[in-house]
């Protein structure tokens, strides 16, 4: 679980310092520890990736994937007072706008759909109804 953290009109990604996918950009998230509830979890990932402590998180996007039996879920929350950094997982975190998000340089599909959908959803003026999709593998090449 994770957070798609925001401030004013940007998103915060943070640069993966670990496997997989390191220095490719993501959401700050993880897996939770015992005890704590996933917006818990979602929020502690947040600091622990970006040294952000973010509020007002509502669940976003709940993606299934049952080829490797996890479900990942982010939240839509806000930064509270702009304040980031980068934590032992992050090589650097930063704020884009929508027209500065490195689209090829993101780490993981899920990521580029929560983005799309979130930067999608705000141009409509509609609001943020809660999204759940099934993340499905192709079928492995027979060679």
């Amino acid at each position: 679980m994770g957070c798609l953290p925001v401030h004013g009109s940007k998103v915060l990604l943070c640069k993966r310092a670990i496997e997989p996918r390191y220095g490719k950009w993501t959401l700050p998230a993880g897996f939770m520890e015992n005890g704590e509830s996933t917006s818990q979890g979602a929020a502690r990932e947040t600091w622990e990736e970006a040294r952000a402590q973010v509020e007002n998180l509502a669940l976003y996007y709940l993606f299934d994937v049952p080829a490797i039996n996890q479900v990942y879920l982010f939240y839509k929350c806000d930064l509270v007072d702009g304040r980031f950094g980068a934590g032992p997982e992050s090589l650097e975190s930063a704020l884009f706008e929508e027209d500065e998000i490195p689209w090829s340089e993101l780490a993981f599909p899920v990521v580029s759909e929560t983005l799309k959908t979130f930067l999608n959803d705000r141009a409509s003026g509609k609001g943020y109804p809660m999204r759940v999709d099934t993340v499905v593998r192709p079928p492995k090449r027979a060679d």
